[in-house]
């Protein structure tokens, strides 16, 4: 079935407040009216400032990160609620900086999950293998794992809010990208994998996204692949004029 292709921008720990403020500015400008569907995931320093820009525009605003309890007595946590209250709609979840760096776990990364899930926020999960994992054969394991862990109580009525981003970790922020076929494979895997934990009405209408070093000159092979749906970019988030003719590959 014909999935809309849904293009986001992970700005990570990057860019001042202006910086922000002018590339959202860039963004929506140059997107408007552009058929694809957009986020952004902003620092939380800067998603108040952001919201402002990008409020009516075709372009979802997105925290790269949510707590897993509501508000009280958790310094340093950003709720839900304090999210919700400054226009976020989406919250990106489970992305590999924060499995490996932070040590997240896929017990927390499920409870982030459910819990953004139950206050009506859309969800960007991200799963994906280390190098070690993926040469010794076990890609489709570690995603299949991850799947079933990070979904644990989630409904098949609340996978209509979810995306899933495939990031082979190996090919983050590297410049490394798996090859169009490679992705493809994996892409079709956990496809069929969500069709086992839920229905195949689910598998055919998830999104699901790539991530892994994804940039204008290899976006438009990786998105004609039929189970790449979309790309989850890091770097070349950044700049519009590198962004952008990802956006409106489709177009």
């Amino acid at each position: 079935m014909a999935r809309t292709k849904y293009i986001a921008g992970n700005w990570k720990m990057n860019t001042s407040k202006a910086e922000a403020v002018a590339l959202a500015k860039d963004l929506v400008a140059q997107l408007k009216g552009k058929t694809n569907k957009y986020m952004i995931g902003v620092p939380f320093v800067y998603l108040d400032a952001v919201s402002q820009v990008v409020k009516g525009s075709n372009i979802i605003l997105a925290a790269q990160d949510v707590a897993a309890t509501s508000n009280g007595a958790h310094t340093g946590e950003v709720s839900t609620e304090m999210l919700k209250d400054l226009g976020v709609e989406c919250v990106i979840i489970g992305h590999s900086e924060r499995r490996h760096e932070i040590g997240e776990s896929d017990e927390l990364i499920n409870k982030k999950v459910r819990r953004a899930l139950s206050q009506g926020l859309d969800v960007d999960l991200c799963i994906g293998e280390l190098l070690a994992e993926r040469e010794s054969g076990d890609a489709e394991n570690v995603c299949a794992f991850q799947l079933s862990a990070d979904l644990a109580g989630v409904s098949e009525e609340q996978m209509k809010k979810v995306t899933i981003a495939y990031e082979p970790v190996w090919a983050i922020g590297t410049g490394k990208t798996a090859t169009p076929e490679d992705a493809e494979s994996i892409h079709k895997f956990i496809r069929g994998y969500i069709a086992k934990l839920y229905s195949k009405k689910v598998a055919d209408e998830v999104i699901i996204q790539y991530g892994g070093s994804m940039k204008a000159s290899n976006a438009s092979e990786l998105l004609s692949q039929p189970d790449i749906d979309g790309g989850l970019i890091g770097g070349a988030s950044l700049k519009a004029e590198t962004f952008v003719p990802i956006c409106t590959v489709g177009c």
